[in-house]
């Protein structure tokens, strides 16, 4: 072997570990340059390159090869320095610029060997120590030897960092998991793996993230509708912003015909509003069709100032107006007829029969109360053959009505009058009329408003007044021919002792002068049915028709006896 140039190279630079050189250009004479006195020694550590692996001392000595690291499997070719080499040494530098002193090789701080990428395990936990029970066991692992510090390395090993190619495959690895894993192997050469390797694992880590991703997308699809719900609930509930409340569906389908609905669905068609007006004033109330000619009944007190020349305007349940004229009236009654022309359409209601009613039957009553058309009530019959008068505004008796009623629970209101009132088949029963006052029965107009306790003619009497006062426009009274003492207090209708005007109480060949009934007799019964007053007596009468056969118990000295006549015709005319 040659000897070394006291500069280290030909060209009189000195190698580094590296292989690279780094030294100071020689002097043409031979001999290197010395470092420059005037320089501190604090410069020259931090500018001057150290050289490695050669001795100032013996310019002899020849520079020491140094192996690079090596990839796993080549570690035996490496180049180890000569056992027959003297010790190297390096200088060491010494304050003030003083010449280097030499120092033996052996005396430097061993180079640190490479660690594992892991620490020692004390716990022996895989993959270092005993297989867990919750891993597979570890492959064998096989430690790969390393070129000592300062090794020489020869010219075209590649620079520290340069990526070391990856190792062709090795065929089936065993260990599972932790065979991809070797904590000594160089930085970025990995054991191959079958079925695995640096592109599979980037290839999986992609897929894992791509599984967390679409969980959290899912995730939030899920909060999103859950929240979305929550606060569609309290929004509606009681939240910011405009309330809006639930509702549930509307009944399908028609109603029950015997239902209220149902009955006012038949019945309203057919009824009408009156407004009348004339020399006393105007009036309100009600009326229903009788025939498709255009009669239309109603209560006497209704159309009453219509009769000196006012006007009768009538509206029917669809809006639809009419000028209506009177027919014929009967105050005794509180019945009228009036009629309307050139409409078509009309809806006649049915008429019942009020004797087939019985007490507690559901009834509909159905009018104008206060000017509301159509409005519709509802009660039940709460007595039948209640004896009732009404009016006597007029102070000689021609205006008061007297009725054997029908009594109802339904509201009746001012503005009712004259209305039907209907059972559950949408049959006229009765013509609502008159309304319990503080003083006693009063006609609707006179009367605040309903307590509960209204009255309406029976349908079967008034179909004989409407019919009469179509037919002939005025009606006839059933009468027994007496004069009656109105002013009597006792019990019973006491036979008066002269007529108006000072004719006979007791009409001459009357059908109660046939019977032997005269002036002072008392009758209590009519028919079996006790009698209190004179206005009762005239009631039970007018219930009936001309021609029909009454028994009566009269009483004359204390003595009573039963007697049976056939009832008269009056014309109030």
């Amino acid at each position: 072997m040659d000897k070394a140039k006291p500069t280290g190279t030909p060209d009189g630079t000195v190698p580094d570990a590296t292989g690279d050189s780094h030294g100071t250009a020689a002097e043409p004479g031979g001999s290197a340059t010395a470092p420059d006195a005037s320089t501190s020694p604090g410069a020259d550590a931090a500018t001057a390159p150290r050289p490695v692996g050669l001795t100032k001392a013996d310019p002899a000595a020849e520079p020491l090869e140094t192996a690079a690291p090596t990839v796993p499997g080549q570690a035996e070719e490496a180049a180890v320095p000569p056992a027959t080499e003297p010790p190297a040494t390096v200088p060491a530098p010494r304050a003030g610029g003083a010449p280097d002193a030499v120092v033996p090789a052996q005396q430097q701080a061993p180079a640190e060997r490479p660690r594992p990428l892991h620490a020692p395990d004390p716990y022996s936990t895989p993959p270092y120590g005993e297989p867990g029970p919750w891993a597979p066991a570890p492959p064998v692992q096989r430690p790969v030897p390393t070129p000592a510090h300062g090794t020489y390395l020869p010219a075209g090993t590649p620079a520290h960092g340069t990526p070391v190619p990856p190792v062709p495959e090795a065929g089936p690895a065993q260990g599972g998991e932790w065979g991809r894993y070797d904590p000594w192997a160089a930085p970025g050469a990995l054991v191959a793996e079958s079925g695995g390797g640096p592109g599979e694992r980037r290839r999986e880590r992609r897929a894992g993230r791509g599984r967390l991703v679409g969980a959290a997308l899912v995730l939030a699809l899920v909060a999103g509708a859950v929240g979305g719900y929550v606060g569609m609930r309290l929004e509606r509930h009681g939240g910011l912003g405009t309330v809006e409340l639930e509702q549930t569906s509307g009944q399908a389908g028609e109603r029950a015909p015997d239902s209220v609905a149902g009955i006012a669905a038949r019945t309203l068609p057919g009824v009408v509003t009156l407004h009348v007006s004339g020399g006393d004033g105007g009036a309100l109330g009600t009326g229903f069709v009788l025939d498709g000619r255009g009669h239309i009944l109603t209560n006497q007190h209704v159309v009453e100032s219509a009769s000196d020349g006012g006007s009768i305007r009538v509206t029917f349940n669809g809006g639809e107006t009419a000028r209506a004229r009177l027919v014929g009236g009967d105050p005794g009654y509180d019945l009228a007829v009036v009629k309307v022309s050139g409409v078509s359409g009309l809806t006649p209601l049915p008429l019942g029969d009020s004797d087939d009613v019985r007490v507690g039957d559901p009834v509909v009553a159905i009018g104008a109360p206060f000017d509301l058309a159509n409005t519709v009530t509802s009660g039940i019959i709460s007595a039948k053959e209640r004896p009732i008068t009404a009016g006597g505004e007029k102070g000689d008796g021609t205006d008061i009505s007297y009725v054997d009623a029908l009594q109802t629970d339904a509201p009746i209101n001012p503005g009712n009058s004259g209305g039907p009132l209907v059972d559950e088949r949408a049959r006229v029963i009765g013509i609502n009329s008159a309304i319990h006052a503080a003083g006693g029965p009063a006609r609707q107009d006179d009367s605040a408003g309903s307590v509960g306790l209204g009255f309406a003619i029976p349908v079967n009497q008034a179909k004989r007044v409407a019919e009469e006062l179509i037919n002939h426009g005025r009606a006839t009274h059933p009468v027994i021919g007496v004069t009656l003492d109105m002013g009597y207090e006792g019990e019973g209708a006491k036979v008066g002792g002269e007529a108006a005007g000072g004719g006979p109480a007791v009409t001459p060949g009357g059908p109660a002068d046939r019977t032997d009934i005269a002036a002072g007799d008392v009758i209590t019964e009519v028919d079996g049915v006790p009698v209190a007053s004179g206005e009762e007596l005239i009631i039970k009468i007018r219930s009936h028709r001309p021609g029909d056969r009454l028994a009566l118990t009269v009483e004359r000295d204390g003595e009573s006896r039963r007697v049976t006549l056939e009832l008269g015709s009056s014309d109030p005319s």
